[in-house]
């Protein structure tokens, strides 16, 4: 199995319904803030069941929710049925995106699951579909230096304070025998330095900057964003 058969399945990583509540709605509230404009048109890749989409919908012109799994998909489209604000796609299916036409992307913990090829390939189409001043937010990054145990007492910390501590406590000894761990022992988990994210976002053609704190509960985790460079060089001009 694969990570992309892995996450087209009910799966354990979230230790309660309470657990999966609060996490998405975190990264809603996260993604919101990140939005330029009332009118601004963005992509959610990689987006998972993304509870609280209508919220994120409601404060842009369009939202488009991307995702690989087909179950995951069929959720989205029974959930957001009539909000002419969301289209949803398959991760596919964003190739069809008009070019130059995103104000912003947010691909928040995904990018641990892709090979260095797909992660490049994937850079190189956000650069694409970005307008010339939009931003790429890359989310969840997990540095070389971050174990597992890590992980755990953020979530921990985070199901303290959200109410759902035993829960978890139970979801981690269950993690601990399932699928996922066994996926992530024989497949792993891609791992990036500030100075590797920095390197393969200059490559395809980004502005990088590391954000002052990750999205979501887990800052052990690093988010970066990116602009497109002809971006930055029209701002320098200008200024000058």
């Amino acid at each position: 199995m694969n990570w992309r058969d892995y996450w087209n399945q009910d799966t354990p990583i979230y230790t309660s319904e309470r657990h999966k509540l609060l996490h998405y709605r975190l990264i809603a509230s996260d993604i919101i803030g990140l939005i330029p404009s009332p009118e601004a048109v963005m992509l959610d890749y990689g987006c998972g069941e993304a509870l609280f989409a209508d919220k994120i919908a409601a404060k842009c012109g369009r939202l488009y929710l991307s995702d690989a799994a087909p179950l995951v998909r069929e959720r989205l489209n029974e959930r957001f049925k009539g909000n002419e604000r969301i289209v949803i796609l398959s991760t596919d299916d964003v190739t069809d995106i008009a070019d130059a036409s995103l104000d912003l992307i947010v691909v928040n913990s995904l990018v641990q699951y892709l090979s260095l090829d797909e992660f490049r390939a994937l850079l190189r189409l956000m650069h694409e579909k970005l307008k010339a001043n939009g931003k790429l937010v890359l989310g969840d990054i997990i540095p070389p230096d971050i174990s597992p145990l890590t992980d755990a007492k953020a979530l921990l910390s985070f199901a303290w304070q959200g109410g759902f501590l035993r829960s978890a406590v139970t979801g981690l000894a269950r993690t601990a025998f399932s699928e996922y761990r066994k996926i992530r022992e024989e497949v792993g988990l891609a791992q990036y330095s500030d100075e590797e994210i920095v390197d393969l976002l200059n490559d395809a053609g980004f502005e990088p900057e590391r954000a002052e704190r990750n999205l979501g509960h887990n800052q052990a985790r690093m988010t970066f964003v990116g602009r497109p460079a002809q971006a930055r060089e029209m701002e320098d001009l200008t200024e000058r």
